[in-house]
This record gives C-alpha cells, sequence and structure tokens, in this order.
C-alpha cells in the first residue's frame, strides 16, 4: 500500500506560518521515523512526500530525507513555472529520480494567477520531462482548475484533498457539480485525502466524510481515486490510524482488484514508482 500524500518538515514558526496557534499539534518537527511504526502496523510499504514549502531548497530537503528513508517511494516537489529558465530546471531535476511531480500551493493564489499564460506554458513543459502535477485548490477555486486543466488535456493532474469540499457545512452543491466537469477530464485523477481539516475538527461525523467520497468515486470511478493521508496535517482532527480506517471501512464495498487500486496501484502508474 501506498499513502500519496504525506509532509516532512523542521518547524519554522515564520517559514510555516500557515500553521496557525489554533493547529499546535503540528507545530513541532516531524520525519519519517514518526511514520515508521503506524506504516508497519496498517501493512504501508511507502509513501510520497509533498512539499510543505515553496522554494528549491525544499525539494534537497526532501531527496536527502528520501536518501535516508526507503518508505520515501517518490517527491511532489516545488518549482517556479513562471521562471524563464523553468525548462533548464526541469533538466536538472531529471537527475533525480525520486521526482515524480510538482506543486505550486494554488489555494494561496487568484484566479488570476491560475490562468496566467506563463503558468499555465510552464505546466505544458512537465509532459516532456515525465512529470506529473499536484493540484492544490479550495472548493472555491475549482472553476477556475477547471479552465486551467482543460488547455492541458496530454498533462496528467492529480486532485490532492478532493479540491477541499466544505466538509464543516456539508455545502456541496457547487463542489459536486465542479468534480463532475473536472472528472470528465481522462487525464485526472484525485486523491482521498486531507477531508479531516476541512471538517470541524472535533466533531465530524462519518456521514459528512463517505458524502464527500460518494461524489469522487462516482465521478472519477474507482480506478481514478488514490488514498492519501495528509500527515501529519491530519493530525489537527485524529490520529492517522482513524483516517486510514475510515477510508478502508468506505473501500469495503469495493471489490479485492478495486481496493488494490485505491491502496497502491493506482499510485504506482500515476507516479511511476
Amino acid at each position: 500500500m501506498i499513502d500519496t500524500h504525506v509532509h516532512f518538515w523542521n518547524f519554522d514558526p515564520d517559514r510555516d506560518s500557515w500553521i496557525t496557534e489554533d493547529m499546535r499539534a503540528i507545530r513541532n518537527d516531524f520525519a519519517p521515523e514518526n511514520l515508521s511504526r503506524i506504516y508497519q502496523d496498517l501493512q504501508i510499504t511507502g509513501c510520497i512526500a509533498v512539499q510543505a514549502n515553496q522554494s528549491e531548497a525544499e525539494n534537497e530537503f526532501l531527496l536527502n530525507l528520501a536518501d535516508d528513508h526507503d518508505m520515501i517511494k517518490g517527491i511532489v516537489g516545488w518549482i517556479d513555472f513562471k521562471n524563464p529558465n523553468l525548462e533548464s530546471r526541469l533538466d536538472y531535476y531529471k537527475n533525480f529520480k525520486k521526482i515524480k511531480a510538482w506543486r505550486h500551493v494554488l489555494q494561496a493564489e487568484t484566479a488570476a494567477f491560475i490562468l496566467d499564460p506563463i503558468f499555465i506554458n510552464g505546466i505544458k513543459q512537465l509532459k516532456k520531462f515525465g512529470y506529473t502535477y499536484d493540484l492544490l485548490c479550495y472548493h472555491n477555486q475549482l472553476k477556475s482548475i477547471i479552465q486551467m486543466v482543460d488547455q492541458i488535456p496530454d498533462q496528467p493532474f492529480v486532485l490532492d484533498h478532493c479540491g477541499k469540499p466544505d466538509v464543516k457545512t456539508q455545502d456541496l452543491k457547487t463542489w459536486n457539480e465542479n468534480i463532475k466537469l473536472l472528472a470528465e477530464n481522462p487525464n485526472v485523477t484525485c486523491k482521498v485525502s486531507g477531508l479531516l481539516a476541512e471538517a470541524d475538527w472535533k466533531n465530524w461525523k462519518e456521514a459528512e466524510l463517505f458524502n464527500c467520497f460518494d461524489v469522487v468515486f462516482e465521478n472519477f470511478g474507482v480506478e481514478r481515486v488514490m488514498y492519501g493521508s495528509d500527515w501529519p496535517v491530519v493530525l489537527v482532527s485524529r490520529p492517522y490510524e482513524d483516517w486510514f480506517n475510515l477510508v478502508n471501512k468506505y473501500a469495503l464495498r469495493f471489490s479485492e482488484k478495486e481496493r488494490k487500486l485505491i491502496f497502491g496501484n493506482t499510485a504506482k502508474a500515476f507516479y511511476k514508482l
């Protein structure tokens, strides 16, 4: 089994200002060692380490961790897609086989940024290098994401955290409509990850999460959904095991072959592990 979405960091209150006081559970350092026992108990064999800081220094940090920890099977790094020398930077990173994909934190950007032709042209360069792209956005940005993705039909994308629906209020109508439109693009996959951070951290109900799962699986199909934990961010709500068990419980409705897709085989194919 592969966990397609984890973060590692040495906590810096200035750099990591997005980790606010109410998220004190994750205002600490998090390293692969913290996951070893959990993965062993749950029979998870590896993970994808995803950038948490927008700098090329983050790539070096994750590459160094991957050198020391076999559990890191792939890396989603950060690169400046508006850099005039983007192609040469991508060519440089082809020397590091653990880097499989790239991500920019679009949830912090405007529609103008997402639809900037320079940014879109940057993403268009990924295919010739064999890279995929992780889409990180809020539910109210999906319209712009769809407009961007429609311009790059041959680029493999994966939507992180189901596009961050409003789990807490269960106002899912517009998100549902946009997920349906996005999923019509066969080059887009979806991670079932990160939803506890969008819920009422301490008082969410299973049905609220399953309502979101229903939309994702109905539109993407089992073949285009992959499991991710969003550890350690998940810890603002519950221990790692609670999220895994929730997804696993939902997945019991599927066949063994389909569960293997969700928990590993789709990720292995998408990230070329």
